[in-house]
């Protein structure tokens, strides 16, 4: 009875960290702050766009923004479905950042970083 307890409470805090609209993770050992900062949406100039994460490592001043494809269901006219962000998907897409160039210790405007769905 208590393992099946567990297992529940495990999957409802693994579903939660899902659907999250800001966070904390930590990749090679490094604390970086993630934040929603626009859902996908219709523009009338460029058509679908999709969501855009901000990232910032922990004490310093350089963010970077990932910019992901709008969802494939949105490109198909289906109805808006719930956003799928995970802390997987931040740490991919701050480890695709950091290869593309993105050095959080330095100064200047955000860098902007094209990934996939799942933020490589």
């Amino acid at each position: 009875m208590d393992v099946v307890c567990r297992e529940k409470h495990a999957t409802r805090i693994a579903m939660l960290n899902t659907h999250r609209l800001a966070g904390t993770v930590e990749v090679d050992g490094l604390q970086y702050d993630w934040e929603l900062r626009r859902e996908p949406r219709w523009a009338d100039a460029e058509g679908w766009k999709g969501m855009s994460v901000a990232l910032l490592q922990k004490d310093t001043q350089r963010e970077a923004l990932l910019e992901f494809p709008p969802p494939k269901r949105l490109m198909k006219g289906l109805q808006r479905g719930r956003l799928q962000i995970s802390d997987a998907i931040v740490a991919r897409g701050i480890r695709a950042a950091l290869l593309a160039g993105w050095e959080p210790e330095s100064r200047g405007k955000p860098m902007v970083f094209m990934v996939d769905a799942d933020g490589n």
